[in-house]
């Protein structure tokens, strides 16, 4: 079994138009109303065969995209380009369980980009500027706002096993000796506590250097905290940004 964590990378985005979802597909889940018979059909679609939560947590992601699109309207191949976008994110960011919330902001947009620009093979228009823009605004708030919940459930979890070898530390050797048996009683005795207080030395030179660690890894593992929180505010000033970017033109 292959144990490597595969590291964040960068992904080439591609045209998706009908890549999971065909023609027959579509036809299947427009005729599917309930959210019930949206969760089989999809569930066909996708062939997810996943154990609990991970199934219900993927299904309702699929499923909110096939209603954010009906709700906009969108014709069958947009809501079929959509649903493979959405999957293509989630693979992304489930493929590693380290932070690669930078890739697959980058890969998002990019994503967007090969299907709102007509520039064949490398990309289509099937969507408008507008519409491009709601995409964003749902990608972000759906999934990447909770891009943490998603990794913690989809990946495996890493964990440190730190072991620590002490250098220095030699055992004590009697060699024997002719002398009366009080004088080797005393050396005996003197020996014990040689080991007892080098016993006690190491202990307590274990101790803090495991507090040591311990205090080093609770550093870093709030570094990596604030820097996710900082990520995410960042994503929800560049939502509004873009935003209100459109009214802005419209008033000039």
């Amino acid at each position: 079994m292959d144990c490597k964590i595969k590291l964040p990378r960068e992904l080439k985005a591609k045209v998706m138009l009908w890549t999971d979802v065909s023609f027959h597909d579509m036809e299947v889940i427009e005729k599917s109303q309930s959210i019930p018979d949206l969760e089989s059909a999809l569930c066909g679609v996708f062939g997810v065969d996943l154990p609990e939560p991970k199934r219900g947590v993927l299904l309702e992601l699929y499923v909110e995209t096939v209603l954010f699109c009906r709700q906009h309207s969108f014709k069958k191949e947009q809501i079929s380009a959509l649903l493979s976008i959405i999957r293509s994110i989630h693979e992304a960011n489930t493929e590693t369980p380290l932070n690669n919330i930078e890739q697959c902001v980058k890969y998002s947009k990019e994503l967007l980009l090969c299907h709102s620009v007509r520039r064949p093979p490398f990309s289509v228009n099937i969507f408008s500027f507008q519409e491009v823009e709601s995409i964003l605004k749902y990608i972000h708030n759906n999934y990447l706002r909770h891009y943490k919940l998603y990794k913690y459930i989809f990946t495996p979890k890493v964990k440190l096993d730190l072991s620590l070898t002490y250098s220095g530390t030699s055992d004590h050797t009697v060699e024997g000796s002719s002398a009366p048996e009080e004088e080797a009683e005393t050396d005996e005795s003197s020996v014990t506590e040689q080991d007892a207080a080098s016993t006690a030395s190491t202990a307590d030179l274990k101790a803090l250097v495991e507090q040591e660690v311990r205090k080093q890894m609770k550093l870093v593992s709030g570094q990596l905290d604030q820097t996710i929180r900082e990520k995410e505010k960042a994503l929800q000033l560049n939502g509004a940004l873009n935003s209100s970017q459109p009214s802005l033109k419209a008033k000039k």
